[in-house]
Formats: C-alpha cells, sequence, structure tokens
C-alpha cells in the first residue's frame, strides 16, 4: 500500500517516524514550505520534512494546495492512501485522489473538540478523558465519517507538556491500525453525531490565553497547565505609576489560605505569591517576567524588588 504522509510539527513527525519503523511503504511526504527563524531568519524546515529527507523520502512543499504542478507531483506518487496529521485544510481535488481515501488523526474524542487546538481545551475545559480519532476527510472541518477512536484519561497532574506526549503515542498505534484496516479492507466508520453539547476547540489567541482573575480558581489552573509550556497563560501586573508589565504563568496551584483578596489582587509573604479569583486563593509557582528566564516564585522572590501588593489586571 503506497502512503503518502502530509503533516508539519512535532506531533505529526512522531506519528510518521513510528509508521516507517512499521515499515510501511511512505512514498511521499507533504509539508509547509520552509520558513525563515531565529536571529539570523535563516530558512528552517519543518520536523516531518527533516525526517522523511533523513528517510530518503520525497518532499513537496505547495504554497498553494490547488497549483497545477503540486497536483501533477502530488498524483505521480500514485499512493493508495493519504495519512494528514496536523496539516492543513485540504481542497476537494486532494483529498478525493487516493482510492483508499484520504484519513486524518485529530487529538481529540470527535465530534468533541473539532478545531485547531483539541489538545489544549481538553485541559483547559478540565475533562475527566480525552482521546484521539482518525477519521475520513470530508467538504468540512473535523466532520468526516470516524474509522478509529482510542480514549485515555486524563490525570491531574497531566499539563499540555504530558498530554501532548501521551496522545501522540496513542495517535502512533491508532494510525497504524487504520492502516491495517484500510490495507485489509476491513475498515468501518460511524457518523459524528451532532449535539448542542459539543465543546469546541479555537486557535489560541492573545485574548483567550489571557487568565481572567474574575472565573473560578480552578478555571485559572485548568487554562494555566492547558498553555504550559507554549503558548502560555499571561496576565499584566499593575506598577506603581499604572503601566502594565505582561507575566506568562507556567504554574499555579489551589492554595489552603483563606483571605479576602478580591480576583486580581496579590499579597506576598512568607515566600508565597497568592492571588485573588471568584472564589479560592491561587498560589503562583512558575512566572517568566519580561526579560527573564522562568522561574520558581520561591527563587524569584529570592531578588524580589517590587511591591508585596497589588493587582493582576
Amino acid at each position: 500500500m503506497r502512503i503518502v504522509f502530509m503533516g508539519t510539527p512535532e506531533f505529526a513527525e512522531g506519528i510518521l517516524k513510528y509508521i516507517i519503523e512499521k515499515k510501511w511503504n511512505v512514498v511521499g511526504v507533504v509539508t509547509i514550505p520552509d520558513k525563515p527563524a531565529g536571529r539570523g531568519l535563516q530558512l528552517q524546515s519543518s520536523p516531518v520534512k527533516k525526517l522523511a529527507e533523513s528517510n530518503q523520502i520525497p518532499v513537496l512543499q505547495p504554497n498553494k494546495l490547488k497549483d497545477p504542478d503540486f497536483l501533477n507531483a502530488l498524483e505521480s506518487l500514485q499512493a493508495d492512501v493519504f495519512v494528514v496529521v496536523a496539516f492543513r485544510m485540504l481542497p476537494e481535488i486532494v483529498w478525493k485522489m487516493p482510492k483508499l481515501g484520504t484519513f486524518n488523526l485529530h487529538g481529540s474524542l470527535l465530534p468533541q473538540l473539532r478545531g485547531a487546538a483539541p489538545i489544549q481545551w481538553a485541559l483547559i475545559y478540565g475533562l475527566p478523558s480525552t482521546g484521539v480519532s482518525t477519521f475520513f476527510i470530508d467538504d468540512k472541518i473535523d466532520t468526516g465519517a470516524v474509522i478509529l477512536q482510542k480514549e485515555i484519561s486524563i490525570l491531574k497532574e497531566d499539563n499540555l507538556s504530558t498530554l501532548y506526549q501521551k496522545l501522540m503515542d496513542l495517535g502512533c498505534t491508532v494510525v497504524d491500525d487504520t492502516l491495517h484496516l484500510l490495507q485489509s479492507g476491513n475498515a468501518t466508520t460511524f457518523l459524528q453525531q451532532e449535539s448542542e453539547d459539543l465543546l469546541p476547540a479555537p486557535k489560541l489567541t492573545k485574548e483567550n490565553t489571557k487568565i481572567d482573575w474574575n472565573v473560578s480558581a480552578k478555571q485559572i489552573q485548568n487554562l494555566v497547565r492547558g498553555l504550559n509550556p507554549f503558548p502560555t497563560a499571561w496576565t499584566n501586573l499593575m506598577e506603581d505609576d499604572d503601566s502594565e508589565l505582561l507575566v506568562k504563568v507556567y504554574e499555579v496551584k489551589i492554595s489552603e489560605e483563606k483571605n479576602s483578596l478580591t480576583p486580581g489582587a496579590f499579597l506576598i509573604e512568607n515566600k508565597k505569591w497568592l492571588v485573588g479569583t471568584k472564589d479560592e486563593v491561587i498560589e503562583m509557582v512558575e512566572l517568566q517576567l519580561p526579560g527573564k528566564k522562568r522561574m520558581q516564585v520561591k527563587d524569584l522572590l529570592n531578588g524580589w524588588k517590587g511591591s508585596n501588593h497589588g493587582n493582576f489586571v
């Protein structure tokens, strides 16, 4: 079975590495064009491209997915199936090309958490479990017929880094199982059921990653762990001259301290940085101040020269 793999980031790289190791016949890879990055703005290849080239697999990097030259090159690979992991939305002329279809690996139990950031939002919503799904791509986003799903529990100590790795490992076996089903002709599917209870997983923005101190302490803790290590939850620290200092927040915990701090008001005492919320008190555990490296708060406070009380906004 001839396979073309489409993907870009580390998550996709992990899946591609696994199916190469399992001796699947990957005849081509499609990924994004190289982009300038770093101080010298040197062109950087995607993780998927680097892995493909190290395994002598042909790479296509179209700017436009309807470009005739790209379509001709893709068709010439004579793929039986396309495997898509963390890539762009495909036009119909692409996903209809292979005879066995085009399937996508999505980091949630569809139809729950459709969208660009399902792993992050599973944590932000405080869900008890999540999983991965393979499904046939259609003309909408994350709505196609589901082939396989596997579920895992979300532990209270999980953050984005740990859950990302768990779902990548799970995704490897689900993609492998899906390929076996397609090759043997034994794949069956079920249609996704629409419901008013479905939670979206939209793209992460400056607005939806900012901490709102007027919600519950648990909601804030979930937001922080769902964005650690990237792109990171953030808040503004009000300085004495009314300027605002952007603070990245990597870890918090719900404190047992009882006090009357209003939402966003903070107090530093006994080597603890406490912040008020809608209900309980948050204790800051790991932060990053502008121009500084991320630090444990207990270490940061050793050299703290700011005020011992104030407000986050």
